[in-house]
C-alpha cells in the first residue's frame, strides 16, 4: 500500500534553485536526482491524486530499474508491484484470449529473475501509477524537495540570472516563484514548451486506439495460455492486446483501430471480441488515444529545459516512452546539480540535448518500426479454424510474427547499448562505435554505459560508484594521483574504486576508467600525468 504523500502546497517558497513543472514519473525522477544531492527544488503538479485507471506504461525496463537501484528504490518498486518479477517473461499471440495460441516469445523485456552479468536489476512489470506513487514517497522524504500538488505552471520570464515563474491552482490563485533553472516535465501539452516557443516536429498515426481497464472475475483461470506479459489478439474482427494488472481480476486492454466514439458507446463489445466469449466484466476506465511521433526542435531555451514527453512523443510499442523520459531526467538532473554545486560548467548543460535528443530520435524510429506490424496486420483468415486449415494458417502466421515482432520484445541493444558518441563532455578514444543492433554488446568505450559486473563479494559494481565522478583502477600499479589532485583542485567529488584484476582490464580494455554519476564512461586509458588529467576532468565537467 502506498504511503500518504507529504503535500507542501501551504508553504510555497518564493525562491528555489530548480523549479520542476510536472510531477509525473519524469518530473519526480528529476527531483530525486537533484534532491539526493541536497539541491533545493520545487515540483508543481496539478493532480492531487494519482489515478490507477489509466496505467499507460506497464513495464519498467532494466535501465530504469538500475537508476531506481541507485536511488535506493528498486526494492520498493518490486514490493508494490502486484505481478512479481518472475511471474512471466512470455508474450503470447493468440486468436482470442480464450482461443488458439499462435506462437509465443520467451525471455522478453529483461524480466528474468535469474541474475546475469549484463544488468544490475531485472525489468519489472508494474503500472506507471504505482511507480509514480513510489516516486512521490521518495520526493516527500527528501528535505531539499518541495512537492506542491494542485498547482501548475502558468507563465515564465527569463533573465540572465534566473527565471521568474507564475504558478496557479484550481481556485485561480497565483504565486510567483523565482528559480535558477526550470525543467519542463509537463507532458505532451507542455506549458513550459509553449512559453519558450519550442515546437514539436513530426506526425501522428492515422489509426485510433481504445484503451480500457476492466475487472473480470475468473478470467485468468479460464484462459488457457498461462501467465504472460502481453496477450496479442489476432481476431480480425477485434484485434488488440491485453494483459493482467494484478493477481486478482483487473486487466488492461488496447483495441486497435477503434475510434473513441465507438469504444465509448460499447466497451463491453470490445472486451468480448478480445476475450472471445461472453464474460462477466466491469469497465473501470477508458483511454482513447492515437500514437504520435513527435520530437521537439530543441530541448533548451536559456535556463529552461524540456524533459520526457515535453521533449518527445513516441508510439508505446516496445515500451520505451516512459523509460526514455526517466533517462532524460537522470541526465539533466545530475548535470544541473553539478552546475549548482559549483563544479559543472556551461558545456555540461549544453550536453543534455546533444546526448538525449539523438536517443529520442532513435527510440521513435524503433517504435515506428514496431508499430508497422500490429495485431490488425497479423490477423488473417482461418486462424481460428479447426483441423488442418487452421493449423496451417497458424503456422504461417507464426512465421510472420517471428520475423516481424522479435525485435520488439528482445531489445536490450536499444535499452542498454545507446552511446553518447557526439557529446561535448565525453573524451573520445578513437575507437569506432559499435553498430546499433538488437542484442546488447558490452563496451567500455567512452560514451557507453559502463558494462555491469557482480563483484566477488556478491555486490554490484554500480553500488561502488559515487554521486560524482568515479575512477575505476583495474591495475594496482595504475596511477590515480593525477585525477585525485585534479578533482580536489576543482572541488569536485571523486570516488576511487579499486578493482585490480587482469581479467577486468581485458574486459574493459583499460587500466583506468572515469565514470559519470549516470554510469556512463567519460574516459578510459592508462596512467597519465597531471596536465592530461586536468584536460580530461575539465572536459568531463563541461568547463
Amino acid at each position: 500500500m502506498a504511503r500518504e504523500t507529504r503535500d507542501r502546497s501551504q508553504d510555497i517558497p518564493h525562491e528555489t534553485l530548480v523549479l520542476i513543472a510536472g510531477g509525473g514519473p519524469v518530473g519526480l525522477s528529476a527531483a530525486v536526482e537533484v534532491g539526493l544531492r541536497g539541491v533545493q527544488c520545487l515540483i508543481v503538479e496539478p493532480r492531487s491524486v494519482v489515478s490507477r485507471l489509466k496505467p499507460r506504461a506497464k513495464t519498467t525496463n532494466v535501465r530504469t530499474m538500475e537508476h531506481f537501484r541507485r536511488w535506493g528504490l528498486a526494492q520498493r518498486i518490486r514490493e508494490v508491484a502486484p505481478l512479481k518479477v518472475d511471474w512471466s517473461q512470455d508474450v503470447v499471440f493468440c486468436t482470442t484470449l480464450l482461443g488458439h495460441e499462435v506462437m509465443r516469445f520467451t525471455d522478453c523485456l529483461g524480466l528474468s529473475s535469474h541474475r546475469t552479468e549484463v544488468f544490475a536489476e531485472a525489468g519489472q512489470q508494474i503500472a506507471q501509477p504505482l511507480v509514480e506513487e513510489v516516486l512521490r514517497e521518495a520526493v516527500s522524504d527528501l528535505k531539499s524537495c518541495h512537492l506542491c500538488l494542485g498547482w501548475s505552471l502558468h507563465s515564465l520570464q527569463q533573465d540572465d540570472d534566473g527565471v521568474l515563474t507564475t504558478i496557479v491552482n484550481e481556485q485561480g490563485e497565483h504565486r510567483q516563484i523565482r528559480a535558477s533553472y526550470v525543467l519542463g516535465c509537463d507532458g505532451a501539452r507542455s506549458a513550459v514548451r509553449a512559453a519558450i516557443g519550442i515546437h514539436y516536429v513530426g506526425t501522428s498515426d492515422q489509426r485510433p486506439n481504445f484503451g480500457m481497464v476492466f475487472r473480470a472475475p475468473g478470467l485468468a483461470q479460464r484462459q488457457p495460455h498461462g501467465p504472460a506479459v502481453h496477450y496479442w489478439v489476432l481476431n480480425p474482427a477485434c484485434p488488440g492486446v491485453l494483459g493482467r494488472m494484478d493477481m486478482e481480476d483487473q486487466w488492461w486492454a488496447i483495441a486497435n483501430g477503434v475510434p473513441a466514439e465507438i469504444g465509448l458507446s460499447d466497451p463491453y463489445a470490445l472486451i468480448r471480441g478480445l476475450v472471445g466469449n461472453e464474460i462477466d466484466a466491469e469497465v473501470l476506465g477508458t483511454d482513447p488515444w492515437t500514437a504520435r511521433m513527435l520530437l521537439a526542435e530543441c530541448y533548451r531555451n536559456g535556463r529552461v529545459f524540456l524533459v520526457g514527453d515535453a521533449a518527445h512523443l513516441n508510439p508505446p510499442w516496445g515500451g520505451h516512452g516512459f523509460n526514455t523520459g526517466i533517462g532524460d531526467a537522470v541526465n539533466i538532473g545530475w548535470k544541473l546539480a553539478a552546475v549548482l554545486e559549483g563544479w559543472g560548467g556551461e558545456r555540461l548543460l549544453a550536453s543534455y540535448e546533444a546526448e538525449r535528443r539523438p536517443i529520442a530520435e532513435r527510440t521513435i524510429r524503433e517504435a515506428v518500426a514496431n508499430m508497422s506490424v500490429l495485431a490488425p496486420e497479423l490477423g488473417t483468415a482461418n486462424l481460428d479454424a479447426s483441423g488442418l486449415v487452421g493449423e496451417q494458417a497458424r503456422r504461417t502466421a507464426a512465421q510472420v510474427i517471428q520475423a516481424t515482432k522479435d525485435r520488439e520484445f528482445h531489445s536490450l541493444g536499444l535499452v542498454l547499448g545507446y552511446q553518447y558518441d557526439a557529446s561535448p563532455v565525453i573524451v573520445d578514444d578513437g575507437t569506432p562505435p559499435l553498430l546499433e543492433g538488437q542484442a546488447y554488446l558490452p563496451t567500455a568505450r567512452p560514451g557507453a554505459r559502463l558494462p555491469h559486473l557482480w563483484l566477488s563479494g556478491g555486490g554490484s559494481l554500480y553500488d561502488q560508484l559515487g554521486n560524482g565522478l568515479s575512477l575505476l583502477r583495474l591495475r594496482d600499479d595504475a596511477n590515480v594521483t593525477p585525477f585525485i589532485e585534479s578533482t580536489a583542485a576543482r572541488r569536485m567529488p571523486l570516488t576511487v574504486v579499486e578493482l585490480g584484476s587482469q581479467a577486468l582490464e581485458t574486459l574493459y580494455d583499460a587500466s583506468l576508467i572515469l565514470v559519470r554519476p549516470d554510469q556512463h564512461v567519460v574516459w578510459r586509458g592508462v596512467s597519465i600525468n597531471r596536465p592530461e588529467a586536468d584536460a580530461i576532468i575539465d572536459r568531463a565537467r563541461g568547463a
